[in-house]
């Protein structure tokens, strides 16, 4: 799963291959319709926003180029030729809470 942020221009992403979530060295595929807690580090940014702007973020299975493809199969990365759509969902109530920390650096 990759996290992008942007106003106007890039200004921060991050991601997890979501195989790795549980275990670095014991990877294992994700089962359709569970929930699972995924925590994305944006790493540092600054952003100023004037009045009414706003920010938008964006869920995706991939980030190719910039990392190894994601074929969506479970297949070995970089090696499996087949591909398949990919639908991130985001749970948000009760007892699935999402959310979006911002810290505020005062002026």
């Amino acid at each position: 799963m990759f996290l992008y942020t942007s106003r106007r221009h890039w200004d921060g992403h991050g991601g997890n291959r979501a195989r790795y979530l549980e275990s670095a060295c014991n990877p294992s595929l994700l089962e359709p319709g569970k929930a699972y807690l995924c925590t994305v580090d944006l790493w540092a940014t600054s952003n100023v926003f004037p009045a009414g702007h706003r920010k938008r973020v964006e869920v995706s299975s991939s980030n190719f180029p910039r990392f190894d493809r994601n074929t969506n199969t479970g297949g070995a990365i970089a090696e499996d030729a087949s591909f398949k759509p990919a639908l991130q969902t985001v749970l948000h109530d009760s007892q699935h809470p999402s959310r979006i920390t911002l810290p505020l650096v005062p002026r």
